[in-house]
């Protein structure tokens, strides 16, 4: 993926009080819990944000879990924490939200075994090429690490307009023994899709008339 490079968007990135660095995750590995206002609340991620809006809205909504959401771009990353800010006055701040600047390969580096409740996957690169498919943020590599991070009732959301990804997925979840605990081709077309946080891609493709795929599964 080629992205425009924005300058002094590293020091942006070190200087904002609601993301951390490599580095600084380490030091919190197995107390992340610790970093937030409430610490007693389960620890929600999203690996590959983006922007942000999935999981800005998703801390709007529910108060009672701690998200945190994961970009290994600093450009982009900076514009999430731009938008957050741009929503945040003095009367209401996301005291359940942080950002974090590492790449998903290294997550066992930073999260401790059972440390997260959820993992949200939203229309991650398909990395197209057979040769490329361990990349996959759904291939068996990945779920291994998931497997290890998520606590023993930890969920994997995972949501893409890609059907050939999707049915990838699905393999490589049950292969590795894991439970689908729901399925769906055109995710919008059920009613569970009522309460349904879209992000920004999934607004777009959906209005283009796209059929969005999702899973839940669970070990």
């Amino acid at each position: 993926m080629r992205l425009r490079h924005i300058p002094g968007c590293e020091e942006f990135i070190q200087n904002s009080t609601c993301c951390l660095y490599g580095d600084e995750l380490i030091k919190h590995k197995g107390k992340i819990s610790k970093l937030y206002k409430n610490p007693d609340l389960p620890i929600h991620i999203e690996i590959g944000m983006g922007k942000g809006r999935f999981i800005r809205d998703m801390a709007d909504k529910y108060r009672d879990i701690n998200f945190l959401g994961i970009e290994r771009y600093e450009s982009v990353l900076m514009k999430a924490i731009q938008r957050k800010e741009n929503f945040e006055n003095e009367n209401y701040k996301y005291e359940n939200l942080l950002f974090a600047c590492i790449d998903a390969r290294n997550l066992l580096e930073y999260f401790d075994e059972g440390e997260i409740d959820r993992i949200y996957l939203n229309f991650s690169d398909p990395w197209p090429k057979k040769r490329h498919s361990i990349r996959r943020l759904t291939s068996q590599y990945f779920l291994k690490i998931y497997d290890i991070i998520l606590s023993k009732s930890g969920q994997l959301e995972f949501k893409t307009d890609n059907i050939s990804l999707f049915s990838f997925s699905l393999e490589e979840i049950e292969s590795v023994g894991w439970k689908i605990k729901y399925k769906s081709f055109d995710f919008h077309s059920e009613p569970d899709s009522f309460s349904n946080i879209m992000t920004e891609y999934e607004e777009k493709f959906s209005q283009k008339g796209q059929k969005i795929c999702k899973l839940i599964a669970m070990r």
